[in-house]
C-alpha cells in the first residue's frame, strides 16, 4: 500500500526527493468480493457536511467576507483585472433572481447560457440558483463554430429555455437568430446590451430584490434541480442531465471528508480556470469548490491550443495558484513552456501544493517532466491528484494520496459506492451515491438503459486494481469498454491505455493519437502533430519537409516502442500523420480537449483504409 502524503517518500530511494505534503487523508476502503466476480468498494472515511444548496452557500460566504474578491477577469485585450466580491456577487444574484421571478420563471423553466466563462455568466448562474430556476450552460462551439447549429437546436429543444444569455450580442447574433426561429417568444440577455431586442445584463442584475427572493431560496434543497448539463455527444446528440443541489453537495461533502487538516482562516485560495463551465469539472466541481473554500478564481481566457495557450502563460506570470487543475493536454503544453522559461516555472511553483488532472490519462512522460521541473524549483516533487467521474455522476473517485503512478482513478469519495462488474476481459465501472443523477431530462428510455438492476449508473469505462490483494493502492483506468477492439487474431487492444503510451513515446512531437485495427492484422495509429514539435522541425536545417522529418522520427520512436511492447496488442504496424486538426463540429474533440476515438475513425475512414491497403500509400509509414 502506498503511504499517504509526504510519508510516501520515506520508503523511496534516496535519489527521489520527497513529495510536498498533501493535506488529505490516506486511502482506506472496504471491498466486498461477490460470487459473480464483481467488486463493491466503499471509502471508510465518513463524508463531511455539505451545503443545503449553492445559493445558501453563497449567502453564507458573502456574510462571512463580503469584501473578499470572488472572481476576477481581464478586460478585453489582456487588460487589467476586473473583479466582483462575494458581497457584490450576492447582491447581483438576488437582483437577477428577482428579475427572473418577476418574469414568471419557475423550476419547470430554464435559462440557457451560450457563451464562455465570464463574471456575468457566473452571476447568471448564481441568480438562477437563487431563484430556483435551472440554468443550462452549453458549449460555445455549438453557437460559434458549428455550421448547422444542430446541437444548439437540440439542446434548446431538450430544456425549452425562456431566457437565453450570451456575453456579446454581435458575436452570438447568428445563434440568436436560430433560436428565435425555433421559439419567437424567447427573451435574450447580453452582457453588452447589444443584440436585436436584447435586455442588458446590468438592468436585470440591478433589480431590487424583494421578499420573493428569500421565499424562493427557502424552497431549495438537495432534491432541487440547479442546472442541466449536456454530455459531450460522443455517441449521438448530447443528453441533458439534471444536476441537483444534492449532487453538488455530495461532492463537497466527500472532499471535505478527505481533508486532513482544518483550512487556514488567513489563507485565501487562488486558482486559475480555463476549463468550460458547460462541463462538470469546472462548471460544478471547480466552481463550487471555490465558493466552499472562500477562494478567489481568476478566469483564464487562454486554452491549451496553439495560439491561445500563450494567454494562460501570461496569466501565470501574475497568478501563482495553490492548486492547478486542467486536462492532460494543458499539462503537456505547460511543461513545454516551463522548460523554456525559468521565470514562468518560478511563478507557477511559488505557492503550488498539488496539481490535479482529469478527463484523460496523463502520460508518464509528462509526469516525469513535471517532477523534474518541480524538483529544480522547489526541491520537492509535486503530488498529482485526479478526480474521475462523468456528467451523470459528478466526481466519484479521487487519488487523494501522493503516489508514484499516473493513470490512477483513485478510490471512491466518502459516501460513494463503486461496483466493478466483469465485462469480457475487463471490469466495468458502475456507481451509486448522492452525486449520481436520477436520469436524463425527458428521456425515460435512455434513463432506463443507463442503470443496472441494483440502481448503479453504468459509466461504460473499465478499471482495474493496481493490486487486487491490496485495494488501497487504488484503481487504474482501463479504457472505455466500447473503445477496445479485437485484432483479427482475437487479441484484445486496450485503446485507453495504449493511446497515452504512444503519445509519450513520441513526445514532444505528437499532440494526440487515434488507434485503429478492429478485425485487422495489426494496430494502426493516426497522429496529430504538436505545434511545438512542428516548429522545431521547421527550424531544423536538415533535408526534407517538416512532415518528412516528423515521419522519420515517429518511425524510429515507434520501432523502439514496439521492441519492448510485448505482444501484438501493443505493437503498431503502420501509422499516418493527420494534417487537418480535430473538428469540434464533427465531434472529433470536445472543448475540454478530449478526443473522440470513434468519431475520428469514422470521419477519417479514408486514412484508416489507406493504413490497411495492400501496399502502403503515400503518407502511410510502416514501422
Amino acid at each position: 500500500m502506498t503511504p499517504p502524503d509526504g510519508a510516501a517518500s520515506a520508503a523511496m530511494p534516496s535519489a527521489k526527493p520527497a513529495f510536498k505534503p498533501l493535506p488529505m487523508k490516506g486511502p482506506d476502503v472496504s471491498v466486498e468480493r461477490r460470487a459473480d466476480g464483481s467488486f463493491v468498494i466503499r471509502s471508510n472515511h465518513a463524508p463531511g457536511q455539505g451545503p443545503r444548496s449553492i445559493a445558501h452557500l453563497l449567502k453564507d460566504k458573502a456574510a462571512a467576507h463580503p469584501d473578499r474578491p470572488w472572481m476576477k477577469q481581464r478586460e478585453p485585450g489582456h487588460g487589467p483585472w476586473r473583479q466582483v466580491t462575494y458581497g457584490q456577487a450576492l447582491r447581483a444574484a438576488e437582483g437577477l433572481a428577482q428579475a427572473l421571478l418577476d418574469r414568471g420563471l419557475t423550476p419547470a423553466d430554464s435559462v440557457m447560457v451560450l457563451s464562455a466563462n465570464s463574471i456575468e455568466h457566473a452571476l447568471v448562474t448564481l441568480g438562477c440558483y437563487t431563484a430556483g430556476v435551472p440554468v443550462a450552460p452549453i458549449s460555445p462551439a455549438y453557437s460559434l463554430i458549428s455550421t448547422d447549429h444542430a446541437k444548439l437546436k437540440h439542446c434548446a429543444a431538450v430544456v425549452r429555455p425562456k431566457v437565453v444569455f450570451a456575453q456579446s450580442g454581435a458575436m452570438f447574433e447568428r445563434a440568436f437568430a436560430t433560436l428565435r426561429e425555433q421559439n419567437p417568444d424567447l427573451v435574450f440577455v447580453t452582457a453588452d446590451g447589444a443584440g436585436e431586442g436584447a435586455i442588458a445584463f446590468a438592468d436585470l442584475a440591478g433589480t431590487q430584490p424583494g421578499d420573493a427572493v428569500e421565499a424562493a431560496r427557502e424552497t431549495l434543497g438537495h432534491a432541487t434541480v440547479a442546472k442541466y448539463l449536456f454530455t459531450s455527444g460522443s455517441t449521438g446528440m448530447p443528453k441533458g442531465v439534471p444536476q441537483t443541489f444534492g449532487m453538488m453537495a455530495g461532492v463537497i461533502a466527500g472532499q471535505d471528508g478527505l481533508r486532513a487538516e482544518e483550512p487556514d482562516p488567513d489563507l485565501i485560495p487562488e486558482s486559475l480556470e480555463w476549463m468550460p463551465w458547460s462541463h462538470i469539472s469546472a462548471g460544478n466541481i471547480g466552481f463550487n469548490a471555490v465558493l466552499w473554500g472562500g477562494g478567489t478564481v481568476y478566469l483564464d481566457e487562454g486554452k491549451p491550443i496553439p495560439g491561445m495557450f500563450e494567454t494562460t502563460i501570461k496569466n501565470l506570470y501574475e497568478v501563482s495558484p495553490i492548486v492547478f487543475g486542467s486536462a492532460p493536454v494543458a499539462f503537456g503544453m505547460l511543461v513545454e513552456a516551463m522548460e523554456a522559461d525559468p521565470v514562468l516555472r518560478r511563478t507557477f511553483f511559488k505557492n503550488m501544493r498539488y496539481m490535479g488532472y482529469g478527463g484523460a490519462t496523463l502520460s508518464d512522460d509528462v509526469n516525469e517532466r513535471i517532477q523534474k521541473l518541480a524538483i529544480e524549483e522547489t526541491g520537492h516533487r509535486i503530488p498529482l491528484t485526479t478526480m474521475y467521474g462523468a456528467t451523470e455522476t459528478q466526481g466519484i473517485t479521487v487519488t487523494h494520496w501522493a503516489t508514484e503512478r499516473v493513470g490512477l482513478v483513485g478510490l471512491p469519495l466518502p459516501g460513494i459506492t463503486l461496483k466493478l462488474v466483469p465485462n469480457g476481459s475487463k471490469l466495468e465501472v458502475r456507481v451509486k451515491g448522492p452525486t449520481v443523477t436520477s436520469g436524463y431530462h425527458n428521456d425515460p428510455e435512455k434513463t432506463a438503459a443507463a442503470f443496472d438492476e441494483e440502481g448503479f449508473y453504468k459509466l461504460g469505462d473499465a478499471a482495474k486494481f493496481v493490486d487486487e490483494n491490496d485495494p488501497a493502492q487504488g484503481l487504474v483506468f482501463d479504457g472505455r469498454v466500447t473503445e477496445d477492439f479485437k485484432l483479427d487474431s482475437g487479441t484484445w487492444v486496450s485503446v485507453g491505455t495504449l493511446r497515452p503510451d504512444l503519445v509519450a513515446a513520441c513526445s514532444p512531437y505528437v499532440m494526440d493519437a487515434v488507434i485503429a485495427g478492429q478485425d485487422k492484422p495489426f494496430i494502426g495509429a493516426l497522429f496529430w502533430p504538436s505545434m511545438a514539435g512542428m516548429q522545431a522541425l521547421a527550424q531544423d536545417e536538415g533535408p526534407g519537409t517538416p512532415f518528412e522529418k516528423l515521419a522519420a522520427i515517429l518511425k524510429e520512436r515507434l520501432a523502439a516502442f514496439n521492441a519492448t511492447a510485448g505482444g501484438s496488442s501493443r505493437r503498431v504496424g503502420r501509422f499516418t500523420v493527420m494534417t487537418e486538426p480535430p473538428s469540434i463540429d464533427a465531434g472529433e474533440i470536445t472543448d475540454k480537449g478530449y478526443v473522440n476515438q470513434r468519431a475520428t475513425l469514422e470521419r477519417r475512414d479514408g486514412l484508416v483504409q489507406a493504413i490497411y491497403a495492400g501496399d502502403a500509400s503515400a503518407g502511410v509509414v510502416a514501422v
